[in-house]
C-alpha cells in the first residue's frame, strides 16, 4: 500500500490565511509563510495553498507570496487559485511552487486540463472539485463554491483522470469546516473508479476522522486547514496516533 500523505492547506485571502465553515464566515488564522514554516518543520508530507478568492476577483494568484513560502520550506507544494492559461502555470512553478491545482477554470474550458498535462506532465497538475450534495446528488460548483453547475461530480471526476489530471483535491462543501468527518462514501466511490490519486478535503475534526477517511474513503491523502491552524490536531501527534492504528504514513 502506498504511503498516506497528511497535507496542511492555507486558504489566502489579501495575502492572509484564512478559515471558514462551509466556505463562508472566514476569520484570520495566521501569516502564510510562518504557518508554512511550521508544517514543513512539523513533518507536514505537503503543502496546498490556495487564494480562494483569485477567480472571484478576476486576479492572478500573488506569485510573490508563493516564492516566500516556498523559500521557507523543503516539501512540496501546490498552488491555486486563479490559473486559467498555461502563462499562469509557468509564472507560478518558476515562483517555486511543485504542483498547480485548476478548479474553475477546467469546469469552463475542460481542454486545459490536457493542454497543461501536456506541457508540464501530469505530475504538475491537480484538478480542485469542489462538491454538494443537492437532492441526494453530488454536483460540482465552482468560484470558490459560490456557483453551482449541472456536472455530476463522479463524472467530472472520470473526465478530468482521462483528460490527464495527476491527481483530485476533493473538498465536500458540506462538510467543509464542520469538524463531523470528511465524506468517505462519496471519496471511496470516486477512490476506486479513478487511477490517479485523491485528496480528501473538508470535515476534519480528530484524528479518527483522518484513519476513517484513509481506511473507508479510501482516500491518498488528507488535507485539513483550521485543526492545524489553531493548534488543535499536530501533526507529529497525528502521525504517531496514524501509524499505531495500523495505518501506513509517511515518517
Amino acid at each position: 500500500m502506498l504511503t498516506k500523505r497528511i497535507i496542511p492547506c492555507l486558504d489566502i485571502k489579501e495575502g492572509r490565511t484564512v478559515k471558514g465553515v462551509n466556505f463562508v464566515e472566514l476569520r484570520d488564522a495566521g501569516d502564510p509563510v510562518e504557518l508554512a514554516k511550521i508544517y514543513s518543520d512539523e513533518g507536514a508530507d505537503e503543502l496546498v495553498f490556495l487564494d480562494i478568492t483569485a477567480t472571484v476577483d478576476k486576479r492572478k494568484t500573488l506569485a510573490e507570496l508563493v516564492t516566500k513560502v516556498a523559500k521557507a520550506i523543503n516539501i512540496p507544494f501546490t498552488v491555486g487559485g486563479g490559473i486559467s492559461t498555461i502563462e499562469d502555470v509557468k509564472v507560478l512553478l518558476n515562483a517555486g511552487a511543485d504542483k498547480i491545482s485548476i478548479n474553475s477554470s477546467a469546469v469552463k474550458n475542460p481542454q486545459i486540463i490536457n493542454d497543461m498535462a501536456a506541457e508540464f506532465g501530469s505530475q504538475c497538475i491537480v484538478v480542485a472539485i469542489d462538491t454538494r450534495n443537492v437532492d441526494g446528488i453530488d454536483f460540482v460548483h465552482t468560484h470558490g463554491g459560490r456557483k453551482a453547475t449541472l456536472l455530476k461530480t463522479q463524472a467530472w471526476a472520470q473526465e478530468v483522470c482521462d483528460r490527464g489530471a495527476g491527481e483530485i483535491l476533493l473538498t465536500s462543501m458540506d462538510h467543509d469546516g464542520t469538524k463531523a468527518g470528511f465524506s468517505n462514501e462519496l471519496l471511496a466511490e470516486i477512490s476506486s473508479a479513478l487511477s490517479i490519486p485523491v485528496i480528501a478535503s473538508g470535515g476534519a475534526g480528530t484524528m479518527a476522522h483522518f484513519k476513517d477517511v484513509f481506511t473507508f474513503g479510501k482516500a491518498d491523502a488528507a488535507l485539513a486547514a483550521s485543526i492545524f491552524h489553531f493548534k488543535e490536531i499536530g501533526i507529529p501527534e497525528l502521525k504517531r496516533y496514524l501509524v499505531d492504528e495500523g495505518v501506513s504514513i509517511r515518517s
